[in-house]
């Protein structure tokens, strides 16, 4: 990588921002390659996707005021990942996968104590339904309940109703995309809301 941004013109006018698009197609390449159960797809956009983070990392490496490199970068992912798993490098113990999650979960809060928020860290920026997913989870966290509609029994069934939604979308003009990111909006402020009525009763 080091060779390629010093040697290709091209690559040494890239900056982090620029990459981005490449990021979020690399990104979506690998989640069909996953999908579609393809092996051979699977490793080389396990490849592509490993070098946008060299390529990131390469460019981090020459930032005059705040260098770090790939080193820097799998260094901190390896400390992150003993601290997140005390059952496996310390002396906790975790017998089920909701023991482990305990961990993970109290390793993560004293890392990012600073956070005042369970939406702290949360990217709006997230394709809305897996946007939608994180909030519902959050939501729950701080006691924000948001009713299931009856429909499907099934993964396949949600998959044909929420087709169905965005087919009556199209037929009034409407944005699916947009109304969901509003009512997501909403369901935001409500998060925010009852956390800071919970600090209300702790104070």
């Amino acid at each position: 990588m080091r060779a390629v941004r010093d040697r290709c013109v091209w690559t040494q006018q890239i900056d982090h921002r620029a990459l981005v698009p490449y990021l979020v197609e690399e990104s979506a390449e690998l989640i069909d390659a996953v999908e579609e159960d393809d092996r051979a797809e699977l490793r080389e956009e396990l490849g592509d996707l490993l070098w946008q983070v060299l390529f990131h990392a390469e460019i981090a490496s020459r930032d005059a005021e705040d260098p770090f490199d790939i080193d820097d970068v799998a260094r901190g992912l390896t400390e992150k990942m003993v601290r997140r798993h005390p059952h496996v490098f310390g002396d906790a113990v975790a017998r089920t996968p909701e023991e482990v999650l305990v961990h993970w979960n109290a390793a993560k809060a004293a890392e990012k104590s600073a956070r005042t928020s369970v939406l702290d860290g949360v990217s709006d920026r997230m394709p809305p339904l897996a946007l939608a997913q994180k909030l519902l989870g959050k939501a729950a966290a701080v006691g924000v309940a948001v009713e299931p509609a009856d429909g499907p029994s099934s993964e396949a069934e949600l998959g044909d109703a929420l087709l169905a939604l965005v087919v009556m979308a199209r037929a009034h003009g409407w944005d699916a995309e947009r109304a969901l990111r509003e009512r997501l909006r909403a369901l935001s402020a409500d998060i925010r809301s009852a956390e800071s009525d919970l600090g209300d009763l702790e104070s």
